[in-house]
């Protein structure tokens, strides 16, 4: 199958390409290289040494041959996306490349409107070529759980039957989106919703939880192939601050209450859930949601698996909670359904100590970057708008 997958430099995504291309798949890459930019611009780096963009390459073709074009560009950029779309002409498009960040989009005006235009527009300038170039081609687009918030009742995947007067109808699950971040991606299932249903598209839309590790089933013993693992405030997820604090002796940070609760499923999980989503197409015209998680924690319930897989390898983990610099619920009710990758054959680690165990081997080496930038670990972004750094509870 051509296949071709955005924001290819990204955490997820080239683990994924190589994945895909073990399977034989030929692999269309594209990515403008902003994830290393605003990492950047955040005072910080990934904790495991990521190579140049060249060298990534070189070593992919090294193992995997020429199963990978390489594209770097902008898909905000109509003409360039295009131009890739018509050449390569994909049958499925993995479309990751996105700013992936909430506390990115509320620092300033500036910021959110980035992550508004590059998110939407992005993702609309895709559509536009799938009806004009590839109208049969796949789009598995990643969204996030987090579109649907912290509602009081079950969330469903994507959809729910409502009834008035004996009609039925089936509808959008209702979204509650807790950061600009978020609501671009709202605007995404939107959009992608209603280009399936007047052009005949067929999407799948993924509601993904938080994704973490940093090994997959394809990994390869190579340092030029390995994945980015980011732990400042914008682009570093909880449980991968958590590791990188107990890999150089800083206290955990749980958030206010440490209540939050969230689904979270490791990277090979994740890779395997997508390659699923795409060797099982929707038909044409149709839109369906798939929620992709493991299983379900607190903020706190992530701090306490840290310390105990890093005290039994001789850490002397601690745990001190901070204010909540952001706008949520620290204390709510979370039940979601995600019955449709496991109908399809997805099968669950279910061994997240195991997975953390090699986070932090393959942190521990890297002690130094972590350290040279522990500044970024604490938060200063505020969603009130204020840049000071929260005080200890």
């Amino acid at each position: 199958m051509r296949i071709m997958i955005t924001g290819i430099d990204g955490y997820l995504v080239l683990p994924l390409t190589q994945h895909l291309a073990s399977l034989g798949h030929e692999i269309a890459g594209v990515d403008n290289m902003l994830r290393r930019k605003m990492v950047g611009e955040m005072g910080s780096l990934s904790a495991i040494p990521i190579e140049p963009m060249a060298i990534r390459l070189q070593a992919f073709y090294d193992h995997f041959g020429d199963k990978l074009r390489f594209y770097q560009g902008d898909v905000t950029d109509y003409s360039f996306t295009y131009e890739v779309m018509r050449e390569f002409k994909p049958e499925a498009i993995v479309h990751l490349g996105e700013i992936p960040s909430a506390p990115y989009s509320m620092i300033n005006v500036h910021k959110s409107n980035q992550t508004m235009m590059n998110n939407i527009v992005g993702t609309q300038n895709l559509l536009f070529c799938m009806r004009d170039i590839v109208p049969d081609c796949h789009m598995v687009k990643l969204g996030t759980m987090g579109e649907y918030g912290t509602p009081n009742v079950p969330i469903p995947e994507g959809f729910f039957e409502m009834e008035y007067k004996g009609k039925k109808e089936v509808m959008p699950f209702p979204r509650i989106p807790g950061s600009w971040y978020h609501l671009s991606k709202v605007h995404d299932t939107q959009n992608i919703m209603f280009a399936c249903r007047i052009w005949g598209l067929r999407s799948t839309d993924i509601m993904q939880g938080v994704v973490y590790g940093t090994r997959t089933d394809t990994f390869k013993d190579d340092p030029r192939l390995r994945t980015r693992l980011d732990f400042d405030e914008a682009f570093g997820t909880a449980i991968n601050r958590f590791a990188c604090q107990a890999a150089i002796g800083m206290a955990l940070t749980p958030y206010g209450k440490g209540l939050q609760k969230r689904g979270f499923l490791p990277i090979r999980d994740s890779i395997q859930c997508l390659t699923i989503a795409i060797n099982n197409p929707p038909k044409p015209g149709e839109y369906r949601v798939f929620n992709q998680f493991e299983e379900v924690y607190s903020i706190s319930d992530l701090a306490l698996k840290v310390k105990e897989v890093g005290d039994e390898i001789g850490l002397n983990v601690q745990i001190n909670p901070i204010e909540n610099p952001r706008v949520e619920k620290e204390d709510h009710f979370y039940e979601a359904e995600h019955r449709c990758l496991l109908d399809l054959g997805y099968k669950p680690t279910h061994d997240m100590k195991k997975e953390l165990r090699f986070m932090l081997e393959d942190l521990l080496p890297n002690k130094g970057r972590i350290s040279s930038r522990s500044h970024s670990l604490l938060p200063s972004i505020r969603w009130s708008g204020k840049r000071d750094k929260c005080r200890p509870l």
